[in-house]
């Protein structure tokens, strides 16, 4: 069998055995989707008071509207702390050290981890979006291509930060360690765009949110799915998902390969 073929083999099964034990193991996945869900349900409530900071007379369908493309990024964030405590606990259970005394491909361990966990997000985008449409969410003049670009955009982005948390996990000492350590993945969009726009913000706070890695994404997601001025931001979207994804791969290849044999 070739080298490749031994990778593709290796690595579906270890896709198959992560999303077996998502499957078996439930809560931590929807523990982490709690955070959007409720702020969903919690903007329906009170999306009125809250549309002031969109000025220009807005409602609670078009507060609605704004937050559910950071939302869903924002829940992107919150899978992949469930990846990091997967990879931390593989580490100091004894099952990769189990792993390298088998005839398998090295890196599969990593990609069946990575692969399931960008399956795993782009699941809870759906759930989250669903959230949404039901409480008045509606993309109307998306076209075909804007959807398929959002998708795009959406699956690169939660790949970039799969790679980063998969690198947390291996450099965590146990599972709690590793969750803590992933926590800027849901910190970082509270200081985004995603609740109000940047000029809303302090003088002082706006190149911070402007130049974060979820803003630019998310203004790009919003302005596929609702017609608004992407600008510059879709080329810091696309940047920061490659820098990521490659900072990510070498870190984790980098501390996988280090690791006691």
């Amino acid at each position: 069998m070739s080298s490749f073929s031994l990778a593709v083999r290796d690595s579906s099964t270890m896709l198959r055995r992560n999303l077996l034990h998502a499957r078996r193991y439930p809560s931590l996945t929807l523990n982490l989707l709690l955070t959007p869900v409720m702020l969903l349900l919690f903007v329906y409530i009170f999306g009125d008071a809250m549309s002031a900071g969109l000025g220009g007379g807005a409602d609670r369908s078009d507060y609605i509207a704004y937050l559910v493309p950071g939302l869903l990024l924002m829940t992107v964030g919150s899978t992949t702390i469930g990846t990091a405590v997967s990879v931390s606990n593989d580490m100091t259970e004894g099952i990769i050290a189990r792993f390298r005394t088998m005839a398998i491909h090295r890196g599969s361990v990593l990609i069946g981890h990575v692969i399931g966990s960008v399956l795993q997000s782009i699941m809870s985008v759906v759930l989250v979006g669903a959230v949404g449409v039901a409480i008045g969410f509606r993309s109307t003049d998306a076209t075909a291509l804007e959807w398929i670009a959002a998708f795009g955009l959406v699956t690169l982005f939660a790949l970039a930060l799969t790679w980063i948390a998969v690198g947390m996990g291996l450099v965590s000492p146990n599972a709690e360690a590793a969750g803590n350590n992933a926590m800027p993945l849901i910190f970082l969009p509270l200081i985004s765009s995603t609740f109000v726009p940047l000029h809303s913000m302090p003088g002082w706070f706006q190149p911070i949110a402007e130049y974060q890695p979820f803003t630019p994404a998310i203004e790009t997601l919003r302005g596929l799915l609702l017609g608004t001025e992407i600008g510059h931001n879709g080329w810091l979207a696309i940047a920061w998902c490659v820098g990521l994804a490659v900072l990510g791969y070498f870190w984790s290849a980098s501390k996988f390969n280090s690791a006691p044999k």
